[in-house]
């Protein structure tokens, strides 16, 4: 790992910043001052900055409620992307975990692990993913229970896989499904002849968004919630 890179990950410094530490002589690696910032350090060398001792970046878990106007990459060059609500020494190195359209609201994971990523991704894995949606009609007990038994998309060879959707109101439903198809659930309720106007994932596996975290805001991860997946 580059030292600046690293400093960047583990203190409040931008990676410009860190660049400039460096070359003042603020940086020691095991002992020796180093000024060049595309110093390779690894895991195991003592590295400090004003003499203080950093410690080795750990794995990181977040959780972020993602709200409506922010795209799912590291970068975009129209709109502002999740990692920008994230302070810039977490969001260098974080990966996301899935993908939620740009008008869609919710849960969103983030993570530096990504064998964790895999794991809740992975289509083996079939983790669960709930979305509360508000619909342009109302919906009828039939089409929800084919929603149920999987439907065509358009494009595709093979129906989706049995999900639960859950009326809440006639044009509010939850809905819960194990895949993660391009715009699967929008594509969903285009095929039983219904519009989402509104989409908002509240759930991924046993895990849900918390009920005082704002949309932007974000918290990270406790141990248990990590061992979920």
């Amino acid at each position: 790992m580059r030292l600046d890179f690293y400093l960047s990950h583990v203190t409040e410094l931008a990676r410009k910043a860190a660049k400039i530490a460096a070359s003042k002589g603020r940086v020691t690696v095991n002992g020796e001052v180093v000024k060049k910032a595309n110093y390779t350090v690894q895991e195991g060398d003592q590295i400090c900055l004003d003499d203080t001792l950093l410690a080795w970046p750990s794995e990181g878990y977040y959780l972020l409620h993602k709200p409506a106007g922010y795209v799912c990459a590291t970068q975009d060059p129209d709109h502002p992307t999740v990692l920008d609500l994230l302070p810039s020494h977490l969001g260098q190195e974080l990966k996301i975990v899935g993908r939620l359209d740009k008008d869609t609201t919710g849960l969103l994971l983030l993570t530096t692990d990504g064998q964790w990523l895999h794991r809740i991704t992975s289509p083996r894995k079939a983790c669960n993913k709930r979305y509360r949606m508000m619909l342009a009609d109302p919906i009828s007990d039939e089409d929800l229970k084919l929603l149920e038994g999987g439907v065509m998309l358009n494009g595709e060879a093979q129906p989706t896989l049995p999900a639960v959707a859950e009326r809440i109101s006639d044009c509010d439903i939850y809905l819960t499904i194990q895949e993660g198809k391009y715009h699967q659930v929008k594509r969903m309720l285009a095929a039983v002849g219904n519009k989402v106007e509104e989409l908002h994932r509240d759930q991924i596996g046993p895990l849900s968004l918390d009920a005082d975290i704002l949309a932007g805001e974000f918290r990270e991860l406790t141990d248990e919630e990590v061992a979920y997946f």
